[in-house]
């Protein structure tokens, strides 16, 4: 990185890359449960992007850990 770019730059970098990739996560583990006939799905909203977002990949298991317990 060149020595302009600031370190909030840094950080929406950061969070958007950690959101694309919580999204398509989302979108895998969600095909993969309809597969496999499990009644469990995370939405895409704003609150679960800025979770994959802010959390990264633990936050998208933290999403479908509240998931399978309100699925209960």
């Amino acid at each position: 990185w060149s020595s302009d770019v600031c370190s909030s730059d840094l950080f929406m970098i950061n969070f958007l890359i950690r959101m694309a990739v919580g999204v398509m996560l989302i979108l895998v583990i969600n095909g993969f449960f309809v597969s496999k006939e499990i009644p469990v799905r995370v939405g895409l909203n704003p609150i679960t992007m800025a979770a994959s977002g802010t959390l990264g990949v633990p936050g998208v298991a933290l999403l479908y850990g509240v998931a399978f317990y309100e699925s209960r």
